[in-house]
């Protein structure tokens, strides 16, 4: 960087979402330190703040969704749904940004765009889209595994005279389907929180897919007071069964394997997890169907009766038919009325896997048959640069002016999913190669700031400058993920777990999938020994492997 930073903070944090506030709160109040939080919008909200599509919620329950840092905050707030709407959750991020004062050291509309590791300060210079430039002991990124649009680039996608939106970048104001013919080009998650939603107003509504769901119903509604009465009686233990999950949810692991009962006994628990609804399906249950494929095809299969039983036209039902990937292979779906949607007259769905899209010109878009579907909205449901991408934007440059983007060509490098080798003093929360997206975030988040925060308090009690991960602690960090992915369904499908929804990204599983409490076990454990597999020192002198 050409100049000298113009203020020295000690920590500078990217993005003010669940990671950002929480993160702000732990650092500047509980210890004091001054932060600078930088945010790309104009409000708080992280991901609630850009997915204000038609639809938007979140598939964790509502009484999950949510802090545990401060037990007033857990014990006044009062969700109204079974699961958060996207409205309800900006509501409670924007009132617990109210009540810790959180905004007055948040700068919004402002971007990091630059952020270099400084060899002799040992402290990172970091510069923003509006001429910010300060220098920062420590740098914390809480800028989501799921911020960085994927908007794909068909021929022809500039030139529609119509109106085009991405699900993750959506009008505040909102968008009026009324009337009008409305195309959703893809069927992941917001793609099938939105079509339902969509299809209510929409004149006609055609759905562009190609690659189909399986999604199981949400059964959302009103939640019952006094349920949530019951659970904040019992928070404490509730949290701590999350803590310590696979998923980051207090449910009760099935212990049965699909392959050891009767036809008869199958069906009935999984009649009953559909009935439940939501992710208890995938938890509750069998033990085997994410781990072997012989009972995850039991559980596929009657997916795909499911989805034959409730489309009317068969056509139309085999069309939306998953058969090139297992149940839990890609992100697990939950939906209200998806498949039904398929029943309305004014939906059409095209499969674009067998007849691709040509272009999109100024009517609509044509396929590669010579089909034309005029069109006056488009909606592009096509999910996120995941993991990696909204790193790959700043210019992140660590030790001897190496760029992250640059190290993680062939697929990001961590060590724990929150360090880097080679980038003191980063800290990652949810980064590549921690739980993160195959967890309920608030807990995977709050872990991470945990963990974060006590390493910054150990670094600063000892006089300690420099934390760094260690080269081969990651490498063996990296191994370690994969080796546990290739023991599940993940391997089995190009997702976006893999980056396979982005041309030219390297296909290597991103996220840890050992589960939120064999992480949260392997992390506190680094930290009762010295912190194994870093290097701690101050500037002045050689780094060593621990703190002792």
């Amino acid at each position: 960087m050409a100049s000298s930073p113009t203020r020295e903070l000690d920590a500078v944090v990217l993005g003010a979402g669940f990671a950002g506030l929480h993160t702000n709160y732990a650092l500047r109040d509980q210890m004091g330190l001054d932060v600078q939080v930088y945010e790309a919008g104009d409000g708080v909200g992280g991901t609630w703040y850009w997915n204000r599509y038609p639809g938007a919620r979140c598939d964790s329950e509502s009484y999950m969704y949510c802090f545990s840092f401060n037990k007033e905050l857990m014990q006044q707030w009062e969700w109204s749904g079974k699961y958060p709407e996207q409205p309800e959750i900006l509501r409670y991020l924007n009132h617990v940004a109210d009540r810790f004062d959180l905004r007055r050291n948040i700068q919004f509309n402002t971007r990091v765009t630059a952020a270099h590791w400084n060899d002799e300060t040992a402290r990172w210079e970091i510069e923003t889209d509006q001429g910010d430039r300060v220098s920062a002991k420590y740098l914390i990124t809480g800028i989501g595994c799921l911020s960085s649009a994927n908007v794909p680039n068909i021929t022809g996608r500039d030139t529609f005279a119509g109106q085009s939106y991405h699900t993750g970048a959506w009008p505040h104001e909102g968008v009026d389907f009324s009337g009008k013919r409305v195309g959703v080009i893809g069927t992941g998650s917001s793609g099938v929180q939105s079509i339902p939603v969509i299809a209510q107003t929409a004149g006609h509504l055609t759905v562009f897919q190609r690659t189909p769901q399986y999604t199981i119903p949400a059964r959302h509604g009103n939640v019952d007071k006094a349920f949530l009465d019951e659970v904040k009686k019992n928070y404490d233990e509730i949290y701590e069964k999350a803590r310590q999950s696979t998923g980051g949810l207090p449910y009760d692991a099935a212990e049965r394997s699909a392959l050891e009962v009767t036809d008869e006994e199958r069906t009935a628990v999984y009649e009953d997890a559909w009935n439940q609804g939501g992710f208890k399906f995938l938890f509750g249950s069998f033990s085997d169907i994410s781990l072997d494929r012989r009972a995850n095809d039991t559980a596929s299969e009657f997916i795909r009766a499911k989805i034959r039983e409730i489309v009317k036209d068969p056509d139309v039902a085999e069309k939306l038919v998953p058969v090139d990937h297992p149940f839990s292979s890609k992100r697990p779906l939950i939906d209200t009325n998806y498949f039904d949607t398929y029943n309305r007259d004014n939906v059409t769905l095209v499969d674009i896997r067998h007849n691709p899209i040509a272009e999109i010109n100024p009517t609509g878009i044509k396929l590669e048959d010579g089909a034309q579907h005029d069109l006056d909205i488009i909606v592009f449901a096509t999910g996120f640069d995941a993991m990696t991408g909204t790193f790959n934007k700043i210019d992140i440059q660590g030790k001897g002016g190496e760029k992250l983007r640059d190290k993680w060509a062939a697929g990001p490098l961590t060590y724990l999913g929150v360090s880097v080798a080679g980038y003191p003093n980063l800290f990652m929360i949810t980064g590549p190669g921690s739980p993160s997206v195959l967890s309920n975030m608030p807990v995977s988040i709050e872990q991470h700031v945990e963990w974060i925060t006590g390493a910054i308090k150990h670094m600063e009690a000892n006089g300690l400058d420099v934390m760094e991960a260690d080269a081969q602690a990651e490498v063996e960090w990296v191994d370690h993920v994969n080796e546990l992915a290739s023991q599940t369904m993940f391997m089995l499908a190009d997702s976006w777990y893999l980056g396979a929804n982005i041309p030219g990204k390297p296909r290597v599983f991103m996220p840890y999938p050992g589960g939120v409490g064999a992480y949260r076990e392997k992390c506190d454990e680094v930290t009762a020994a010295g912190y194994e597999g870093f290097h701690l020192s101050t500037s002045q002198e050689p780094a060593t492997a621990t703190a002792d």
